[in-house]
């Protein structure tokens, strides 16, 4: 079975390379909107594949984390991405380029990550990322499957270079989120959200 949970978050951003004049030398942003598909042939206590409250503890930290930020590309120019991080306090540093596929297999990795790592109270069982869909727009989207996201035709993204500013941290309910899941530290949730 399969279960959605959409989120959704504003942001900014560049994409270098891309075939498009205004895309590819403007910053501009996007409303987003974050597609988590999670699956398991399993349900738990409440006869639920994962609560959606869960997705609320983690995985919602981790898409809010772009929310009213601006997403820069550690391959561009380095003053361009001294002077974006001067001026915005809420910034997130990726080791490819801000594009709707590329934000699919990070956010694929992040939560995939997310999810290997928690501890489960409720008799939740084998709990996979099925896929991800990010809306750039009303009328376009990217979606990644597991191998996408770890794809070395792609590109691997290596989890310890992507960064996020201090304010983008401070907002996380676990200030120490992104640690734990580069040290592989197990995350609990709660039994009652």
């Amino acid at each position: 079975m399969i279960i959605r949970k959409m989120f959704k978050f504003e942001n900014a951003h560049i994409v270098r390379g891309c075939s498009t004049k205004r895309c590819k030398e403007n910053i501009h942003g996007h409303s987003y909107k974050i597609e988590v598909l999670l699956e398991s042939n399993f349900l738990d206590n409440g006869q639920m594949v994962y609560d959606f409250g869960l997705t609320k503890v983690y995985i919602k930290d981790i898409i809010d984390s772009f929310d009213h930020a601006i997403t820069l590309w550690s391959e561009d120019d380095k003053e361009y991405i001294k002077q974006m991080k001067t001026f915005s306090n809420r910034w997130v540093e990726l080791p490819v380029s801000p594009s709707a596929e590329q934000f699919s297999r990070v956010f694929f990795i992040l939560i995939d990550k997310v999810l290997s790592l928690s501890l489960m109270n409720n008799n939740e069982r084998n709990v996979k990322l099925q896929s991800i869909i990010v809306h750039e727009t009303d009328t376009g989207y990217a979606q990644c499957f597991r191998d996408d996201a770890y794809s070395k035709l792609m590109g691997i993204i290596d989890i310890n270079s992507i960064k996020f500013s201090q304010d983008v941290m401070n907002d996380w309910k676990n200030n120490e989120l992104f640690n734990d899941l580069k040290n592989n530290k197990s995350l609990k949730l709660p039994s009652i959200i």
